[in-house]
């Protein structure tokens, strides 16, 4: 029984590696396909922050993306 149990949480510590490999992966990848469109991004911890020129652009000539701003607190006041 006790095996079973030291296999159990060897598998856990595995898949958790695994999903955390593949979230940081998935991260990455929006960055770069963010970079490829001109918005500057770069990844700190678990989330994607974006900056530049080209996120500005983007903003200012996208209602739904200004509404969002306005709903989610992200516009200033």
């Amino acid at each position: 029984m006790a095996a079973m149990a030291t296999d159990a949480a060897g598998m856990k510590v595995r898949l958790k590696a695994l999903v955390e490999a593949r979230l940081e992966a998935r991260r990455r990848g929006i960055a770069a396909a963010l970079a490829a469109s001109g918005i500057e991004a770069r990844v700190e911890g678990e989330a994607v922050r974006l900056s530049g020129r080209g996120l500005k652009d983007r903003w200012m000539g996208d209602l739904a993306l200004r509404e969002a701003g306005r709903h989610w607190g992200g516009g200033r006041r």
